[in-house]
């Protein structure tokens, strides 16, 4: 099916990165098991790639400032200002307000968000997860950067519009899974499909720039921006990764090598960079064990 440009925007939150997104400061090394909700909350923001799409491209970038342009057929998005600004940033929302946007794809004033902010991903988010994040959050420093307005044609920059797509192509909550899973598979199945929102690019979209969950994580014949194409991650022997074990693909989210002695190209070297190379090995691995359970398709 034609790619929707649109909403392939939805990828550049995981697959655009840049110099200024890896100035980010950390308040210490993320780790998911640490007593401090500041320092998990640094884990949740690698794990879902927040850096790359926040932090608009250059050296001379303020971090998580905003103002990457998300160019599109249909016109250019401008991504915001996450930093607890008062005036320009997060500074005057509430936790609430954070859970809201998250969970709901709606801001503090009620509008509906477009979709090139995934929330239709984020909406599975753990409550500790989505708390931990917000700790993180307030605590980088703050930037006074006001945000862009998108710059969209007719009919796109009617937001009236936006309910009706939410109502064809958005569930709220959490994505339901089948049970008798082990552990590891569970803790997989969020990683990519809710905070590392794999789908969001890696699977193909219907005309109304929906998921086409008929072909999950078989590729897209366009990449952000059309650059290239979005390979297919399915355990497909022939077009996907059905001949790499679970040690390759852990290795390569680590490492960015290949199998075959190649190494990732394109957005993905962001990827593995600023997002993948920072989980812990077993979540990794836990990656492996879900991408390996996908039916194999073409």
């Amino acid at each position: 099916m034609r790619p929707f440009p649109v909403l392939m925007a939805l990828g550049l939150w995981l697959a655009l990165g840049s110099a200024a997104a890896a100035q980010t400061a950390d308040p210490a090394a993320p780790d998911p098991a640490s007593s401090d909700p500041v320092v998990r909350g640094a884990y949740v923001f690698a794990a879902g790639g927040c850096a790359a799409c926040h932090t608009a491209p250059g050296d001379a970038a303020k971090p998580l400032a905003g103002g990457r342009a998300l160019k599109t057929a249909f016109g250019t998005f401008y991504t915001p200002n996450i930093t607890p600004d008062p005036d320009t940033g997060l500074g005057k929302w509430s936790e609430e307000d954070f859970r809201r946007a998250l969970r709901e794809g709606v801001s503090p004033a009620g509008e509906d968000y477009y979709p090139a902010f995934p929330y239709t991903s984020y909406t599975g988010i753990t409550d500790r997860d989505l708390s931990d994040l917000w700790a993180y959050l307030r605590s980088v420093p703050p930037v006074q950067q006001p945000n862009r307005p998108h710059e969209l044609g007719w009919p796109y920059s009617w937001r009236v519009l936006l309910p009706g797509w939410r109502l064809l192509n958005f569930a709220e909550g959490p994505f339901l899974v089948p049970a008798g899973q082990s552990a590891d598979w569970y803790r997989g199945a969020y990683l990519v499909r809710v905070l590392g929102h794999c789908g969001e690019c890696h699977t193909p979209r219907d005309m109304l720039g929906g998921l086409n969950w008929y072909s999950p994580f078989a590729g897209n014949p366009q990449a952000p921006e059309g650059q290239g194409k979005i390979p297919n991650i399915t355990p497909d022997p022939e077009h996907g990764i059905g001949e790499w074990s679970d040690k390759d693909i852990a290795y390569y989210l680590e490492s960015g090598a290949t199998p075959d002695g190649d190494f990732a190209g394109g957005a993905m070297v962001e990827v593995i960079r600023n997002d993948t190379s920072k989980l812990v090995p077993a979540d990794r691995a836990a990656i492996a064990t879900y991408l390996k359970s996908l039916k194999p398709l073409p």
